[in-house]
């Protein structure tokens, strides 16, 4: 693996994923909560495309553990840049400084790509919170 790619931190663990690892897997994929599987009542064995995600995430190779480990680190990244955009909406000129009004959208819009690539890394239909908000019907 090139320098670049590298956790400069050290190295990738291939260990099977945590269940918090999962849960904010599951969070980006844009898939909702899971729920307490201890009472068996756990979301994924009503909607097919959740339930995929489920298998996925438990069946992941080593190999795949260590790539899906750097894609989150991306978009964890990706969504702390999204929030901390969004504390400077309020201005729009400070001396000779003029904020990007684009900013919030333009980040927002690469987050929801690394999104869609995790989704794709998975091999997962994106979930209910990354489809178009117009298609949806109450």
């Amino acid at each position: 693996m090139s320098d670049r790619r590298r956790d400069r931190s050290g190295p990738v663990s291939s260990a099977p994923l945590s269940e918090d690892e999962k849960t904010e897997l599951r969070r980006f994929c844009g898939y909702a909560a899971l729920g307490d599987a201890a009472t068996g009542e756990s979301s994924w064995r009503f909607f097919q495309s959740a339930g995929v995600l489920e298998w996925r995430l438990r069946t992941l190779s080593e190999a795949e553990n260590k790539r899906i480990r750097s894609l989150l680190k991306t978009v964890l990244q990706m969504e702390q840049a999204v929030i901390s955009a969004s504390e400077s909406l309020d201005t729009q000129a400070v001396s000779v400084w003029t904020r990007n009004s684009r900013e919030m959208a333009e980040r927002t819009n690469l987050f929801t790509w690394w999104r869609r690539r995790l989704c794709g890394f998975l091999g997962v239909a994106p979930g209910p919170d990354l489809q178009e908000q117009a298609s949806i019907l109450i």
